[in-house]
């Protein structure tokens, strides 16, 4: 039942970074907005989310994960009433920002709550629901929001987080347990500004600079921003004794290239997600509804596989199974580039449904990695890091994705492109194709770098899985993995409400 409310809010909150893309053209025409001017609804709910993410994982360490996560519930669901009840890009814009720091506060926490909670024989089937729930929200956008809003209006795809969401509170304040681990420590307000500032100025750059260009003097000065308020954070996080995050966890080689693949694969899924319902629809003449049943075979296969590659990561060990999901998407990818106008359904369809069954075998092994490589008391930060990277991979394949399209259209038709061209779909099939090779390289990339850690880890003899690694949280010999303890030496208070374990 824990799974269940956690992983409603996961979905929802990771839908909402891509089903509004689908609604802008109507709440452009409802609102009487120019459509340049709608993308600002989709950009900042993102933007809100990866500016805030990582203060909402160190206050889930400091104040309860499950305390935190329940808050975020409330804010999410009011965040989205106010969404559907918007009358302008002003008020629209705003419910979106209120939206995203629920959103951001559920999704710093929830691998954290599952990580805490569940013991390490059961964790990897956990992580593999949750990460499961985050790519069928992730992915099934387009889709779903196509069938929603030809049925039922621009306004049901916000209203329909509020009955849901409010199931899901009414759960979570029957059934979640207490907070098993809480550490004493200081919000890193600094930081947290700091990072802020490196986000906002990153992602405004990536989107100002499509339109604009990336040699325009101020969109290089926002680079510029970006790089100088990192690099403070960076020193600034290095020298504190309580930092918001704490760059010792970026030693382990397993957590940070488990977080960098996860990265490259979530590039890869938004260059799909951008150009595939311009080639169902423009080049295959499908209706948005056919367009959104046919992109829906990804996630359909995703609930089947993840589950089970997720319990499979509990008996044989992640690695192999993220090295086996990123040549599956290589494959995919590689297919999708081979697509033309007189490509048939059934082999696009088996395109899509090979690159659901990768990710599937990918995410929620990988999810485990992340999550079992880090010390308890910075599970919040942990979780909050892998979301965050998640939602940077879906910005920069936006940006890859459209850049390189309309890239490569500009050069074959001899002038600035910005959109499809009418009665020209063989200059909008090559960019798609250099686009999918691109992502396929990505993935290609991240298989390279997941194989080389399995070769030198067996040259080490390093064959143990990872939850069997000294460094993973999870339960001490002898030790429940839901302690009513208090740890005096570590400076954290545990929870006496957990649940029992049989």
């Amino acid at each position: 039942m824990i799974l269940v409310i956690l992983n409603l809010f996961t979905f929802m909150a990771t839908l909402d970074g891509s089903i509004v893309n689908v609604a802008l053209p109507s709440i452009s025409r409802d609102l009487n907005l120019p459509l340049g001017h709608t993308q600002w609804i989709s950009s900042i709910y993102l933007m809100a989310i990866c500016s805030f993410i990582l203060l909402f994982g160190r206050l889930g360490d400091i104040f309860g994960k499950i305390r935190v996560f329940r808050i975020g519930t409330i804010v999410f669901v009011v965040g989205s009433l106010l969404c559907g009840l918007s009358g302008s890009l002003a008020t629209l814009i705003a419910a979106r920002i209120v939206q995203a720091i629920g959103a951001s506060m559920t999704m710093a926490n929830s691998q954290g709550i599952v990580t805490d909670i569940f013991p390490a024989n059961e964790r990897g089937k956990a992580l593999g629901l949750v990460g499961t729930f985050v790519s069928l929200g992730s992915i099934a956008g387009p889709g779903l929001g196509g069938l929603m809003v030809s049925s039922l209006g621009w306004e049901s795809i916000f209203w329909i987080n509020v009955p849901i969401g409010l199931v899901a509170i009414l759960l979570g304040a029957r059934l979640l347990p207490g907070d098993i681990r809480i550490s004493k420590k200081s919000i890193d307000g600094a930081g947290s500004l700091l990072f802020a500032g490196f986000i906002v100025s990153l992602i405004a750059a990536i989107l100002f600079g499509q339109e604009a260009g990336y040699g325009d003097w101020r969109i290089l000065a926002l680079f510029v921003f970006a790089a100088a308020a990192f690099a403070a954070f960076l020193r600034l996080e290095s020298r504190r004794d309580e930092p918001m995050l704490n760059l010792n966890l970026f030693r382990n080689p397993l957590f940070s290239l488990s977080i960098l693949c996860g990265f490259l694969v979530f590039v890869s899924m938004f260059c799909y997600n951008i150009i595939a319902p311009f080639y169902l629809q423009s080049i295959l003449q499908l209706s948005p509804r056919d367009a959104g049943w046919m992109m829906m075979i990804y996630p359909l296969v995703m609930v089947v596989v993840a589950p089970l590659s997720g319990a499979m990561s509990d008996r044989f060990g992640s690695e192999w199974l993220t090295f086996l999901g990123l040549l599956l998407m290589v494959g995919a990818q590689a297919g999708l580039a081979s697509l033309h106008a007189g490509s048939t359904l059934v082999r696009v369809g088996a395109f899509i449904a090979l690159l659901g069954l990768g990710g599937g075998l990918f995410q929620s092994p990988n999810n485990s990695l992340v999550m079992s490589t880090v010390p308890r008391p910075q599970l919040g930060v942990a979780g909050s890091v892998n979301s965050l990277i998640r939602n940077l991979g879906m910005v920069v394949g936006i940006a890859v994705a459209t850049t390189t399209l309309f890239g490569v259209m500009s050069g074959r038709a001899g002038y600035r492109v910005s959109g499809l061209i009418p009665d020209r779909p063989d200059i909008f099939l090559s960019g798609m194709h250099v686009v999918f090779t691109v992502s396929a390289s990505i993935c290609v990339a991240g298989a390279l770098l997941t194989g080389w850690r399995l070769l030198t880890r067996g040259r080490r003899g390093g064959g143990r899985s990872e939850s069997e690694s000294p460094g993973a949280p999870g339960p001490a010999s002898g030790e429940s993995p839901v302690s009513g303890e208090r740890s005096s030496a570590s400076g954290e208070s545990a929870g006496s409400r957990g649940p029992a374990k049989a």
